[in-house]
């Protein structure tokens, strides 16, 4: 199946369709109370999206800790990567794939930048184009 030529840099199905695999099994195994690394205990963790490479061998997981921001946020997406082995290990046993694909933990600020503009819009203000 060719990709779209109009748009050469748009995910495939099958990317995506892994991708929305991963992002579940990833899900399952921050929420399973099993693997507790003292960066992590207690956070919740929110898993917005999973990004496939072309041959499915790398995958970027976009991630946001709950309660966390700037800072304290890096250092858990740290923690994150430097787990990523053991994430990559368990993500196997839950996805069947030829090859397990590689892990990287992406801070995902949507979230926040979501909350500032709903934040902007909701103080009121005067327009530019009104005249006074």
């Amino acid at each position: 199946m060719k990709r779209d030529a109009k748009n050469p840099h748009q995910a495939s199905q099958r990317q995506l369709r892994v991708g929305e695999e991963i992002r579940h099994a990833l899900a399952e195994v921050l929420y399973d109370s099993g693997f507790i690394a003292h960066e992590l205990e207690g956070i919740s963790i929110t898993v917005s999206q999973v990004k496939m490479s072309p041959d499915l061998r790398h995958a970027n997981a976009y991630v946001t800790p709950l309660g966390q921001s700037g800072e304290a946020a890096e250092k858990v997406v740290n923690a994150l990567n430097k787990h990523a082995g053991y994430f990559r290990h368990e993500v196997d046993r839950r996805v069947a794939l030829k090859f397990s694909a590689a892990l990287k933990f992406i801070y995902d600020a949507s979230f926040e930048t979501a909350a500032r503009l709903e934040e902007l819009l909701r103080q009121p203000g005067e327009s530019p184009d009104t005249e006074e």
